[in-house]
């Protein structure tokens, strides 16, 4: 697990492998996995993680396995130190996003505050 310096967020091999197959399966070369916190739900914020073909004044990027990982600078403060997995197991699919900044979220888990 390799933590990137200019986004503050940990790409697991797991999620940058999963990424790297769903870039490749598209034939997309041009896309970065972007990470966003957004207004949103019902404790306030929500998570948005997208493949994403623009780069926005002060996006900030690291490379996980062959992926490019973007943040726009607005979202770094909110995600310093999260941690971004792909489980694939019975109970759960999926990219998982484990942020430490994060002190509460909703019952559902869609936002958190």
């Amino acid at each position: 697990m390799t933590t990137a310096q200019g986004t503050g967020v940990t790409l697991t091999e797991a999620a940058a492998a999963k990424a790297k197959a769903l870039l490749d399966q598209e034939g997309a070369t041009d896309l970065a996995l972007r990470i966003s916190v957004a207004p949103g739900g019902c404790a306030g914020l929500r998570y948005q993680l997208y493949f994403d073909d623009r780069s926005l004044d002060g996006d900030v990027s690291e490379v996980f396995g062959g992926v490019k990982l973007v943040v726009d600078r607005q979202s770094v403060p909110y995600l310093m130190g999260a941690t971004i997995d792909f489980a694939d197991t019975i109970e759960q699919q999926g990219f998982t996003i484990d942020n430490p900044n994060a002190t509460g979220s909703c019952a559902c888990g869609d936002s958190f505050n």
